[in-house]
């Protein structure tokens, strides 16, 4: 019997699942289409939408901020928490990445042994996080 296996959805992923497929690799979209995958979303992942909705870098996503939750439910996802674990090992870690964003994703993949599927060229180069794109 297969084990079930764990994802965790860059930003660009989530949005791109929800409403830009295209832009999503044949291995991605094979990985989220799978039920038998367990796929997790960041709670960072809300903020960093919803704050990049508010300044205008992401105008097309309204549809998304307004209904999160649904949506995440929709993908059969479930969020992934911030803890405070994850909070201090992306502040502490060694990366000249200064995305904070991409600083907690990278700290979730790797405390909770998840891979992450990105296409982020800067979080593939880290020798320590499985990425899949």
């Amino acid at each position: 019997m297969e084990s079930v296996k764990r994802y965790l959805l860059d930003t660009h992923t989530f949005l791109w699942a929800v409403q830009e497929e295209k832009k999503l690799s044949a291995a991605a979209r094979q990985i989220i289409e799978n039920a038998d995958n367990e796929l997790f979303v960041s709670a960072i992942s809300a903020f960093e939408i919803a704050n990049k909705y508010r300044i205008g870098k992401l105008p097309d996503y309204e549809y998304i901020v307004d209904n999160y939750p649904y949506i995440v439910l929709k993908l059969q996802a479930q969020e992934l928490p911030v803890n405070t674990a994850h909070a201090f090992f992306a502040a502490k870690f060694e990366w000249d990445h200064k995305d904070p964003f991409d600083r907690i994703l990278v700290s979730q993949a790797s405390i909770e042994n998840i891979p992450i599927l990105t296409n982020d060229a800067t979080i593939s180069s880290l020798p320590w996080i499985e990425t899949i794109w």
